[in-house]
């Protein structure tokens, strides 16, 4: 199978994924918040789940809500706002080199195990062949089983919490992944990771940011 049919890779250019945000509380259910970021739609975000952005709801009551920003944690009621930092110099960071295709691949560990990773904004979790599962040590009966749509159509897949994955000094705990019922050429460094990241590409170089 050509990796091409997996998923259609999108590369950032110059641009960076670390500008400030802000985030408003709209209001509140139970077990979950009903944000707003930079002024944006309200979105939905279940006690323990992270938004797109990579703000972590840890709690709500009646009239507020506990969220993780910039690795802190915030207290909002209903109605306000908070403003985030921009990303500080002093993160970890990964410096990757384009190959002769233009792709950006680096190995890295999943729960301790080495992995091979292409890195693709277009992926919207870190994706793994059965094979890269079952070495890594993962079952995907223990998953929640979810269809997913690929360059070749709808397929099913079992959707995981990777307990750790690595990239050189970068380090994330808790990342979401899917796990492919087939072998796959190589795997996906999806946006479950690189959400956390500021991304930056030179030319043929890329370097990676931990924000949080």
């Amino acid at each position: 199978m050509n990796w091409h049919s997996l998923c259609a890779v999108c590369l950032l250019g110059t641009s960076s994924l670390s500008a400030a945000v802000e985030v408003g509380l709209a209001g509140v259910f139970p077990g979950k918040a009903l944000l707003t970021v930079d002024g944006g739609g309200v979105k939905t975000v279940a006690v323990g789940a992270r938004s797109e952005e990579g703000i972590k709801v840890l709690a709500v009551d009646s009239e507020s809500a506990t969220i993780e920003i910039d690795g802190k944690k915030r207290t909002l009621r209903v109605g306000q706002n908070v403003k985030s930092q921009a990303s500080s110099t002093s993160g970890a960071t990964a410096v990757l080199n384009a190959d002769s295709n233009g792709h950006f691949l680096t190995t890295g560990t999943v729960n301790g195990t080495s992995v091979r990773f292409l890195v693709d904004t277009g992926a919207t979790m870190i994706s793994l062949g059965a094979a890269d599962a079952r070495r890594i040590g993962i079952d995907p009966r223990k998953g929640q089983m979810v269809m997913v749509n690929t360059a070749n159509g709808q397929t099913s897949v079992s959707k995981v919490r990777l307990d750790t994955v690595r990239i050189g000094e970068l380090v994330v705990n808790g990342v979401d992944a899917v796990v492919h019922m087939q072998d796959m050429p190589i795997n996906l460094l999806g946006m479950s990771f690189l959400n956390r990241m500021e991304m930056q590409r030179d030319g043929q170089t890329m370097t990676l940011k931990q924000r949080f």
